[in-house]
């Protein structure tokens, strides 16, 4: 990017920072835009008006797509850097604490995959749903879209898939009751069915869709799952411009490889969404293109769609970073920074759509700096 460009970015940035009306996301109650617009004034002689933004690198590839975003991504954002990991011994509740209250206070994240290891060490909540639960983040949102230029089985997907997180199956509740003998409470709620409902619908009505469909296993977990279809179903009713349907889980999982199309919104609880995600993404190219993000009534949290720590590619500088791009570019928009969202987002599409340049995840031999350098000479002043 040449001075005259980024003068201009600058320009519009504080344009942008000052703006009367930044309303990103209000409708469902995440925004924080209007926390930093307060404070843009106060922070203006440190950071040049920036955006406070809380940056956890995590695991595997995630400190290198992170530096990756950082050398892509020309911004006006100020991440702080905290590191919060189970299995390279950066994992406690001082660092915890730190976490939360970084993000607590720029209300805004960015953060990559933090590994849960399988071996049971006292605690059965890992750091990541520990996180996840002090925040309240109850709404996870995946949107698995296909990339131009890039053919899989499918193409032209565009479906969203919202879990609810912070309960179902993930609620921590396990216990030996007799020797050999393990249960494993999964929890739902009323309260947080209805709200991750609503939250759904909602979702469809800002974003002019047309249809949810509720997943489940009310057929076996009468009451559970019951519950939750019901709460659902409760909802929809509140919605008669929206088409409600409900799918079986397993049912669901096959409907997405024969026939994807028919999907819109889905909405399901926990440990289903966990499932569904992952194999939506590998619809539409795998783990490493696919952006998700995370939302309670106060904090935005953005990651990747399919949250995979890509261990075996640490250090080889193979890792793909258009999913983590992509989630920054979600990032700048929820923060009402649309120009420099539609900037990095064009950039990123356009180098895949040229194909050129392909990480070994989508059949090629860049390397993530290769992917990052070519996204770089795509970067341009958005619409001139």
């Amino acid at each position: 990017m040449n001075m005259a460009a980024l003068s201009s970015v600058r320009w519009l940035t504080r344009a942008l920072v000052a703006a009367p009306n930044p309303g990103a996301w209000r409708g469902l109650g995440t925004s924080a835009v209007s926390h930093f617009v307060s404070r843009s004034q106060a922070e203006d002689v440190k950071v040049e008006g920036a955006f406070p933004v809380t940056m956890v690198p995590g695991d595997g590839v995630g400190p290198e797509l992170m530096h990756a975003v950082k050398e892509a991504a020309s911004v006006p954002v100020e991440f702080q850097e905290h590191y919060l990991s189970e299995v390279q011994n950066m994992a406690s509740e001082e660092k915890l604490e730190q976490v939360l209250s970084s993000m607590k206070e720029n209300k805004v994240a960015l953060i990559g995959k933090i590994h849960t290891p399988m071996e049971y060490k006292g605690d059965l909540a890992s750091y990541d749903m520990r996180l996840r639960r002090k925040l309240d983040l109850f709404a996870n949102v995946v949107h698995v879209k296909s990339l131009s230029g890039y053919k899989t089985r499918h193409n032209n997907l565009d479906l969203v898939i919202i879990r609810e997180q912070t309960e179902g199956e993930y609620s921590s509740l396990e216990h030996e009751s007799a020797k050999g003998v393990i249960e494993c409470l999964k929890i739902i709620t009323r309260t947080k069915s209805q709200r991750i409902a609503k939250f759904a619908f909602d979702y469809a009505t800002k974003k002019g869709r047309n249809k949810v469909t509720a997943v489940h296993k009310a057929n076996i977990m009468k009451l559970g799952d019951g519950l939750f279809l019901q709460c659902c179903e409760e909802i929809a009713e509140l919605y008669p411009k929206i088409k409600f349907e409900t799918m079986i889980i397993d049912n669901c999982c096959m409907q997405l490889v024969q026939n994807p199309y028919q999907f819109d919104v889905l909405v399901m609880p926990n440990l289903y969404g966990n499932i569904i995600d992952n194999l939506a993404a590998g619809l539409v190219g795998g783990a490493g293109v696919v952006p998700g993000e995370s939302y309670s009534a106060e904090y935005a949290v953005f990651e990747m769609g399919a949250r995979h720590p890509f261990a075996q590619a640490v250090g080889r500088n193979i890792a793909n970073p258009t999913a983590m791009l992509l989630s920054a570019s979600n990032m700048l928009r929820h923060l009402n920074l649309e120009y420099h969202s539609n900037m990095i987002a064009d950039a990123v599409k356009k180098v895949i759509k040229v194909g050129k340049v392909r990480t070994r995840d989508m059949g090629g031999y860049s390397t993530t700096t290769d992917f990052i350098q070519s996204v770089i000479g795509h970067l341009h002043p958005y619409g001139g």
